[in-house]
Formats: C-alpha cells, sequence, structure tokens
C-alpha cells in the first residue's frame, strides 16, 4: 500500500518508520508546513534526517501531498477540538478521491463523527480508527467483531499519564506535584500536561468508543460527557485507600448511554489496577461476559502499531 502521512510528530514519525517493515511504502509525509513527496516512494531515513536538520520536511505542500499519489492517508497531526480543522479537512480531500482514510487523530471521530462518516458514505474510500482508543490495544476492533450492539459497558483505564502519576503516588506515597514533575522530567507527560491529567484525553477516548457503540443512533462528543481529572489528588488520600485494601485510578465509563471520566476508588486486587503507563479496557457483553483488554495505551510505537493493523484490514 502507497500511504501518505500527514504529520511527523512522535505517531507519525513511528509509522513511517514502521511501513517498510510491514511491506508499505510513504510516498508522502509533512510536517505542519512543508511536505516530501515521491509517488514512488521516500527515502524515509533521509527525510526525516533532512527535518532535524533543517527543521522543514520537504518544499512541496501539504496541499500537493493530499493531491498526490497514495492508496491510504494517515491523519497523524496533533488532535484538536470544536471543528476538529486541520484534520477534518484532509480526511474530506482523501474521501473526495475515493481515497481511505486511517486515523490517529482523535478529533474529527469525538467532535464530528456524523460528518465525518457522511464524507466515508459519499466516497468509495473507507475510514479506520482504532489508534484513536488505547494505542495498541484492540478496543474498537473488539467491539466491531463482538457486534457493537452485544456490548453493554465499557470501562477502562486509557491514560497512561495519569496512571503513572497515581501508580508512583500511591506506591511511594509522595503527592501530586512532586510525581508530575518526575513525569514531565522522564517524558511521561507533556510540559503542558492538562490535556492529560484533567481527565480529556480519557474522555475523547470513551467519546469515540460511545459513537461506535452507538451505531449512529445517535452523536456524541466531549460535552457529553462529565469529565473530572486527578488535579489536586492528594497523597493522603491514597494513603487512607491504601490501608482499606484499595487505591484510586482515572476511569472512564460508558454505561446506560452515559460517559463519565474521573479518579475512582477501587480494590487493589481489581483488574483495573494496571501499573505505570499500562492501560486496560472492559468491555461488558452480552454472550461473552466481561472481556478486557489491556497493554501500551500511548505512545508513538504502540500507537503505529494500531495504524499498521487498520491499514492491513484495509488491504
Amino acid at each position: 500500500m502507497k500511504l501518505a502521512i500527514i504529520g511527523a510528530g512522535t505517531v507519525g514519525t513511528s509509522v513511517a518508520e514502521m511501513a517498510v517493515t510491514y511491506g508499505h511504502t510513504v510516498t508522502a509525509l509533512t510536517d505542519s508546513t512543508s511536505a516530501s513527496i515521491d509517488s514512488d516512494g521516500l527515502d524515509v531515513e533521509a527525510t526525516l534526517s533532512q527535518k532535524r536538520d533543517t527543521n522543514e520536511i520537504g518544499t512541496d505542500s501539504v496541499e500537493d501531498a493530499l493531491a498526490s499519489e497514495y492508496d491510504v492517508l494517515v491523519e497523524a497531526t496533533p488532535t484538536t477540538l470544536d471543528t476538529a480543522q486541520p484534520a477534518y479537512d484532509h480526511i474530506r480531500a482523501a474521501f473526495e478521491r475515493d481515497r481511505d482514510v486511517v486515523l490517529a487523530n482523535k478529533g474529527p471521530v469525538a467532535q464530528r463523527y456524523a460528518d465525518v462518516r457522511a464524507l466515508e458514505r459519499e466516497s468509495e474510500g473507507e475510514l479506520r480508527f482504532e489508534a484513536t482508543v488505547g494505542g495498541a490495544m484492540p478496543v474498537l476492533s473488539t467491539i466491531e467483531d463482538y457486534g457493537p450492539e452485544h456490548v453493554t459497558a465499557l470501562r477502562g483505564v486509557l491514560n497512561g499519564t495519569a496512571n503513572f502519576i497515581l501508580s508512583r503516588m500511591a506506591a511511594e506515597g509522595l503527592d501530586y506535584e512532586h510525581v508530575l514533575v518526575e513525569a514531565q522530567d522522564l517524558g511521561v507527560a507533556e510540559a503542558d500536561p492538562s490535556f492529560d491529567v484533567e481527565g480529556t484525553d480519557t474522555a475523547l477516548k470513551c467519546v469515540i468508543a460511545a459513537n461506535v457503540l452507538a451505531q449512529g443512533e445517535r452523536e456524541y462528543t466531549l460535552d457529553d460527557a462529565s469529565v473530572d481529572g486527578i488535579v489536586g489528588t492528594s497523597g493522603s488520600a491514597l494513603s487512607l485507600a491504601n490501608a482499606d485494601g484499595r487505591t484510586v485510578r482515572l476511569v472512564g465509563e460508558i454505561v446506560d448511554d452515559e460517559i463519565r471520566v474521573g479518579p475512582r476508588i477501587i480494590p487493589q486486587q481489581s483488574p483495573l489496577v494496571v501499573s505505570g503507563t499500562e492501560n486496560i479496557v472492559q468491555l461488558a457483553t452480552e454472550n461473552a461476559g466481561l472481556l478486557s483488554v489491556s497493554g501500551h495505551g500511548a505512545g508513538g510505537s504502540a500507537t503505529a502499531i494500531s495504524i499498521m493493523a487498520d491499514i492491513r484490514r484495509l488491504e
């Protein structure tokens, strides 16, 4: 498959580097302002080296990349809310040319799900977005395989940064501010960690899963989620929970058509008590009971693996 990758951050770079090992050809790669295009296939290593040396990926434009020769558009630009731009326009450009689209960007399917599906219906292209929920974990494909109509609830720990912070606080008796700085020093938390610690990232993932479960009967956006984060969670609260055989995790859940995200006190033996940056999702099903999917929920390689899986489904 020929891939046009829009976005050369951690995820886009990982997809470009991994593509060849999966038998694909990268014909276009862009950053926010420039692009490198070769219909016969880019030298990915040389292209990324140029980006590191000059801070420009090439002499072409993003618009040129969208109009170039490819089979699958991989949209890996940073997630934006509200109108989900510019990702939405990138998707539209690909569908207008009857190309397939694979998303790492959560914005379009969290904030404009019905619009994106309408674009897909008018195109011969297909939309896949496994990587938007849970990194390497096959959450959406599991829902798809079992049938959304047979999944009655979802509950999970879906943000590695928040989970790392809570895990460290519980294990070492440290306060939130101390562990946040540690997480930033290790690269587990961003310089501005608000998206993760305020619960927004977890909520977006739950919104996307809720849209899949709803099967077009209603559309969810971030406004439909009740969201609390872990900012201000005290070490003393975790110590008290620990003394009672419990702990705290940031849990996202979809129950009775409602989306809720917030810190939850849960038994230490619960499957939801994963450590570090690990994630887990539990699906309540009508016929198979409670299914658990766990693994790396974020990061360049973990997300790229999900993108490769989606591309394989399109072949």
